[in-house]
């Protein structure tokens, strides 16, 4: 007996069992069955039994020869096509494009140096199937620095292409700055500058984020690491107003970076609106006895516009964050404290009688060493002479700085028939999503520091690959948020908040959240990355079955996981 495959014109093979018989000198066949009907597996076994294989039970004989994590790569890179982030990628080779498309999603799903990314997509040191899925094959240092540097001198039409989904003419543009340390001091960007990173003792490259008013990230440009925040702006409206095409956007920034300078060099030349807001200058002498701004109409509220003959033609919105003002009256208070603190030890040093100090020159030295560290030595009324130290605090400049409290004083020239007083806060206080930007660039999401490449255009283009993977991110958590600690329905705790300047309240599921630790569907609550590691144990598998072809089989998913997976509108494939 055997299997026999015969043709059919009209529709499929026909698969039958056929037995070859003699009749007289004549060698015939009959047919025995039809097995056109049954599976593949089930045929191939009835095929080797009558090869007269050793057949063996089901699972003996079956090895498991790598397994690789795969479901955070199927998250990401099914994010990736849904939000069409390949197709932003200019014109390439096949490769190029998976490669560059590699690099984002790695940076995602495992940030690392260049040369552990290299392994990490290499099929032979592989440490997820992402290089797999892609196709890529062996993978070296070389091919992952050139497809970077492809990606960085793509970063102008991919930045195009992204400004054309996101931002329109009239829409808000959130834009601050960053800075992050570089290790050597080769790096032709690096400088010495305001060390945000909390790290003076390195050089830093600085660097500007565009979003748009929901904070998906759009641009991102590099600066030497001494380049000052206002210094930065030109070059954003020039991409804004030339390279993007839009006539008339809102420019949302901080008092440190649209100043008053910027707005009457660049922004009304360029013929831009903008939000910001005033310096502590500006708000004490709005607050002076014969200014408009009067304290005491802000004790039973917390929100009015104001006008001031030094800002023509513009509004001006004062806020009063009452719980603002107790914290920094706290904190104020316990920094002068621990100054005080510091100046009586110093005063014990003085009069000890072993290694004392000595001389004006010495004890001043000393109390410049510490009367700075906490910014509050302004308060005090100090007086050194050779033997001695004294201080008292400035009880009416204390005073003075506390009536400010919890103020602050927003400046725009949008007209409030554009956007209306409380939205206007709300813009402003939209910076914040700016700021959680650049926390999952440095932090353990994306890791976009230390910075070791040295050439200008590596080094750009490395912080753009940075940018990418959190526009990625970005949309993840979006889809993502009924399972991790994000707010996913911000509009009900909007609802609760009684003036857009009282603090952000979470919405009633978010409490929940928090509160039992489990989601709506009674699911453990994750963090985006805990969430990553958990698909991460959804492997793909190479099955060896004896000496039969080797097979690529995908575990079955948890329900947690189905879950992300459904919510991503992902389908496992292999």
């Amino acid at each position: 007996m055997y299997v026999a495959v015969v043709p059919n014109r009209s529709s499929r093979p026909a698969i039958l069992l056929r037995e070859s018989y003699r009749d007289g000198t004549k060698v015939k066949n009959r047919t025995l069955a039809n097995l056109s009907d049954w599976p593949k597996e089930q045929i191939e076994t009835l095929r080797a039994a009558l090869r007269g294989d050793k057949l063996v039970p089901a699972g003996e004989g079956m090895e498991i020869v790598r397994a690789l994590p795969h479901g955070h790569v199927a998250a990401a890179l099914g994010m990736a096509r849904q939000i069409e982030l390949d197709e932003v990628l200019p014109d390439g080779s096949e490769r190029q494009r998976n490669l560059a498309l590699a690099l984002i999603v790695e940076r995602l799903i495992d940030p690392a140096a260049k040369l552990a990314t290299a392994r990490a997509l290499d099929e032979r040191t592989a440490v997820n199937s992402l290089g797999l899925t892609l196709g890529l094959g062996e993978v070296s240092v070389k091919e992952v620095y050139a497809a970077l540097d492809w990606l960085g001198l793509a970063q102008p039409s991919i930045e195009d292409a992204l400004a054309r989904r996101h931002l329109h003419d009239g829409t808000l543009v959130l834009y601050d700055v960053s800075s992050s340390y570089v290790e050597g001091r080769c790096c032709e960007l690096a400088r010495f500058g305001h060390p945000r990173d909390h790290r003076p003792d390195k050089l830093q490259i600085v660097y500007g984020l565009l979003c748009s008013a929901d904070g998906c990230p759009v641009a991102i440009e590099v600066f030497e690491g001494n380049t000052g925040d206002p210094s930065t702006v030109s070059n954003q409206i020039t991409k804004l107003k030339e390279r993007f095409d839009l006539a008339r956007v809102v420019m949302v920034g901080d008092r440190g970076m649209i100043t008053e300078a910027r707005i009457q060099e660049d922004l009304k030349p360029a013929g831009l609106d903008w939000i910001t807001a005033l310096r502590a200058p500006s708000i004490q002498k709005l607050a002076a006895e014969d200014g408009p701004l009067q304290l005491s109409f802000f004790d039973a509220r917390d929100l009015a516009e104001i006008e001031s003959p030094d800002f023509p033609g513009e509004r001006l919105i004062v806020c009063k964050n009452h719980a603002l003002a107790e914290e920094r009256r706290r904190k104020r208070n316990e920094l002068l404290d621990a100054t005080e603190q510091d100046l009586k030890d110093i005063q014990r040093r003085i009069v000890r009688p072993r290694k004392s100090l000595r001389g004006a020159d010495e004890i001043g030295l000393a109390v410049g060493k510490l009367i700075g560290r906490r910014k509050v030595g302004k308060h005090f009324d100090i007086t050194i002479t050779d033997h001695s130290l004294s201080f008292t605090r400035d009880q009416a400049a204390i005073a003075k700085e506390a009536a400010l409290d919890g103020f602050y004083v927003l400046r725009t020239n949008v007209p409030a028939e554009a956007i209306n007083t409380a939205d206007t806060v709300r813009a402003y206080k939209s910076l914040a999503r700016v700021e959680r930007a650049f926390r999952c660039l440095k932090t353990t999401d994306l890791e976009i520091r230390p910075i070791f490449h040295w050439v200008s255009p590596r080094v750009r283009a490395h912080v753009f690959l940075c940018m990418l993977a959190y526009y990625l991110e970005w949309h993840l958590r979006k889809a993502l948020a009924p399972m991790l600690f994000d707010d996913h329905d911000r509009a009900a705790g909007e609802a609760l908040r009684s003036s857009p300047v009282a603090k952000a309240e979470p919405s009633p599921a978010a409490t929940r959240k928090a509160r039992t630790k489990r989601t709506d569907h009674g699911q453990p609550v994750h963090s985006f990355r805990t969430l990553l590691a958990d698909l991460a144990t959804l492997t793909r598998n190479t099955v060896s079955c004896g000496k039969g072809p080797r097979m690529a089989l995908l575990a079955r998913p948890t329900e947690i996981q189905q879950r992300a997976l459904d919510l991503l509108g992902v389908k496992l494939q292999l």
